[in-house]
């Protein structure tokens, strides 16, 4: 298990098959096993919420890339053209404590300390094409978290893995 107290970027590389991972409050009062989490919806702007929980959607099944960053404000960014996805919600940690798990194990792949609050969560997902038919691929995710008001889920830029 992995503690950052700090602000940063902080890489990530774990293993989850079933092509997701969660952030999570530890205690979280929502179940990824709830109906209402991997809906269609959710599942097109790869991010599922739950209270205290969000799914996020990996194009490949098992290892995953990334980093996450923790930003004193909401960021500045709006040109997303070097991005395939990119998506944003909300998460509310009350315990304290946020983590990444791993599907379906639910081992804590990254933990860090928090103010207790509501926190949006961006997500941003390169290299999606790269993933072939084996199902592995070079696609990386960026993770932004910072605290701020509930806004919702926000699809910024959707991937479409779609031949023309």
């Amino acid at each position: 298990m992995k503690q950052n107290n700090n602000f940063g970027i902080t890489k990530l590389d774990f293993y989850t098959p079933y092509r997701q991972f969660y952030i999570i409050d530890r205690n979280p009062s929502g179940s990824t096993d709830s109906e209402n989490f991997w809906t269609d919806a959710a599942s097109n702007r790869r991010l599922a919420v739950e209270d205290g929980v969000l799914g996020v959607g990996t194009e490949c099944y098992g290892p995953v890339e990334g980093e996450i960053e923790f930003l004193n404000i909401s960021p500045n960014v709006n040109d997303f053209a070097k991005y395939d996805h990119v998506v944003e919600g909300d998460l509310e940690v009350r315990s304290g404590v946020l983590q990444i798990i791993d599907c379906p194990t639910g081992a804590v792949k990254f933990e860090k300390i928090v103010k207790p609050g509501n926190y949006r969560v961006r997500v941003y997902s390169i290299n999606l094409d790269s993933v072939d038919s084996e199902d592995e691929g070079d696609d990386y995710y960026r993770i932004e978290v910072w605290q701020g008001k509930p806004e919702g889920v926000k699809l910024y830029k959707e991937y479409n893995d779609q031949m023309p």
